[in-house]
């Protein structure tokens, strides 16, 4: 089940005066192409793909824009780069980023985004994943320089 709230963006005043100028919503970003997209907010490819990553990211249950911002951070602009990536691999990276630890949860919210980049039509939440986190974890730990 897809969230219907709209993304939260960081547009720029002239992204945003574009985006109204074309009748387009926030919510609908995530549909237009990257050519499109260039076109309409007159920006660059990079930052339509940013724009566009961010909408996809947000539009999942339970993923805001600060671990949308995450996933930018760690180089996926897209579901589809996800699709076959390790829920474990991915939290473990983003500590490894931040240099901190993170609160376990999110390896939950990372195993729900490559579940819908696999299977886009589920209906299923972060904690829904919990436990499967938790049974990976007691068999393989965590990594022995795992920030402090």
């Amino acid at each position: 089940m897809k969230k219907n709230n709209t993304p939260k963006l960081d547009l720029t005043i002239s992204e945003r005066k574009e985006l109204r100028s074309n009748k387009i919503l926030i919510s609908e970003i995530q549909n237009i192409t990257l050519k499109e997209m260039c076109s309409i907010l007159k920006v660059s490819e990079y930052r339509a793909k940013e724009i566009k990553a961010l909408s996809e990211f947000q539009s999942l249950p339970s993923i805001g824009p600060k671990l949308a911002k995450d996933l930018l951070m760690l180089g996926y602009y897209s579901l589809d780069e996800l699709r076959d990536k390790n829920g474990a691999r991915l939290f473990e990276d983003l500590e490894e980023l931040y240099g901190e630890r993170i609160d376990p949860c999110v390896e939950d919210q990372f195993r729900l985004i490559i579940h819908y980049a696999i299977k886009s039509n589920s209906e299923k939440h972060w904690w829904d994943f919990t436990e499967e986190r938790k049974h990976y974890r007691a068999k393989h730990g965590y990594p022995k320089d795992r920030a402090e």
